[in-house]
């Protein structure tokens, strides 16, 4: 048995957490922010997770590779290795492979595929159907999922969620105790959410909704609210894009009964907007000052990325929600303030579709104030995007923006504008395309 390396855990655990103030910095957090300085410092992407921090926690790994030991030193803010609990093995060289260039260079794929290989055997190796280690493994991949979302194209995420759905059910076929009965119906909840999510974002929120009924029967069979919570946004988020906003406003106040987390900061705020668009401004202002005095903390469970609602990311609602109810001011300070806020967010943590949301919130609310080049300058990051991140979402919110260009019909600069936005949506989505890891993030 491993000796536990304490030391390192004591360092995370005297670590603040970025995601829940007042709270310490999680196993996933710390992975994640490690990546990220990695990715900002070297431009290479790591595949660290919080399943492998457990283990060097356990101290089943003595001597990680070089790169992330610079990156736990850096984010825990040490010196010297010896500090995390790190020594040399003796007799152990000064070279370190991880300082030369990769030799498995275009083999990523397979690489990738071997893992994915030794993960579905790992059930196998334990002694029952389903063990701790298979059940932590599913949670990481889950947690991948979702915050690789933001930056990743969705083809591949997609596939991988329903891999993860298919192999909790397999798994539910066996025998296991009603404890991991509960972990796998949760982890296959998250995992259909997640192709929901997906399938609004793919320009099928109909088929998103025969998704969220079979999370939904998943969190019941878990009893897990936090899951129940997402699915109702979720929910909500397929009949907005459908324009039933009576019936996204139900789902999204029928989830706070339930929501935990960030879910209910992103419920309140998602029924304001609703409620606005339904015409029913008393009830959404009502909705909207909920969500405002709201004071949440991320819960455990969740699995952050798409499935976390950052303050930035409320004010974005916040800001739809002024809009629909004509107060264009009040749009433009909030869509400015959450603009500011997610520039400033942590890479691992910033929401990057919201954020374009947010922007052309702002440009909308220029232009009912009669400030073209305001317009014209907030919507201009959004048209730089190519072709494989123009999502149905999106697309429509620029519509709305081209709308709002009418009054100005004389102004070339509008003219402009309006047909730069026609040449962007003509190019749609292109969901399976190759791309970098910066760019991508979902529309709400």
């Amino acid at each position: 048995m491993p000796e536990p390396n304490d030391l390192l855990r004591a360092a995370r655990e005297r670590t603040p957490s970025l995601r829940a103030p007042g709270e310490h910095m999680s196993r996933g957090e710390l992975a994640d922010a490690i990546c990220s300085w990695l990715w900002e410092t070297t431009d290479v992407k790591y595949e660290l997770d919080g399943h492998y921090i457990a283990k060097l926690e356990r101290g089943a790994v003595r001597w990680p590779g070089a790169a992330y030991r610079s990156g736990l030193r850096h984010v825990l803010r040490v010196a010297a290795d010896n500090e995390l609990g790190f020594f040399p093995p003796a007799g152990a060289s000064t070279f370190d492979p991880e300082q030369t260039p990769p030799s498995m260079l275009g083999h990523d794929d397979e690489v990738v595929n071997a893992g994915d290989e030794s993960i579905t055997l790992l059930s196998y190796a334990e002694e029952s159907n389903v063990g701790e280690l298979t059940v932590e493994q599913l949670q990481a991949d889950i947690e991948r999922i979702a915050q690789s979302y933001l930056r990743t194209p969705t083809r591949h995420l997609f596939a991988k969620s329903r891999a993860i759905r298919d192999r909790t059910f397999t798994l539910l076929a066996g025998n296991q105790s009603p404890r991991q009965s509960r972990d796998l119906y949760t982890a296959a909840g998250w995992a259909i959410t997640l192709l929901a999510w997906m399938s609004v974002d793919l320009g099928r929120p109909d088929i998103a909704e025969s998704h969220t009924r079979t999370a939904w029967a998943c969190a019941e069979a878990a009893d897990h609210d936090v899951l129940r919570g997402w699915i109702r946004a979720t929910q909500h988020t397929a009949a907005f894009w459908q324009d039933d906003f009576a019936r996204a406003a139900e789902y999204a106040q029928d989830g706070l009964r339930y929501a935990a987390g960030t879910a209910r900061l992103f419920l309140a705020s998602a029924a304001s907007v609703d409620l606005a668009r339904a015409d029913r401004p008393d009830k959404a202002r009502e909705l909207l000052n909920i969500a405002q005095t709201l004071n949440v903390r991320p819960a455990e469970s969740e699995p952050g990325g798409v499935l976390l609602c950052t303050p930035e990311r409320a004010e974005g609602f916040w800001a739809d929600t002024y809009l629909a109810l004509g107060e264009a001011q009040r749009t433009a300070n909030h869509a400015d303030h959450s603009v500011a806020q997610f520039e400033v967010a942590p890479y691992a943590l910033r929401n990057l579709g919201s954020e374009r949301m947010a922007r052309l919130q702002q440009a909308k609310a220029r232009l009912l104030l009669g400030e073209l080049d305001g317009a014209s300058e907030a919507v201009e990051p959004v048209l730089q995007l190519p072709p494989e991140y123009r999502v149905r979402p999106l697309l429509q919110r620029l519509a709305e923006v081209a709308v709002l260009t009418g009054p100005y019909a004389r102004s070339p600069k509008a003219r402009l504008l309006r047909d730069r936005i026609v040449e962007f949506t003509q190019q749609p989505g292109l969901p399976g395309r190759p791309t970098t890891a910066r760019t991508r993030g979902n529309q709400r």
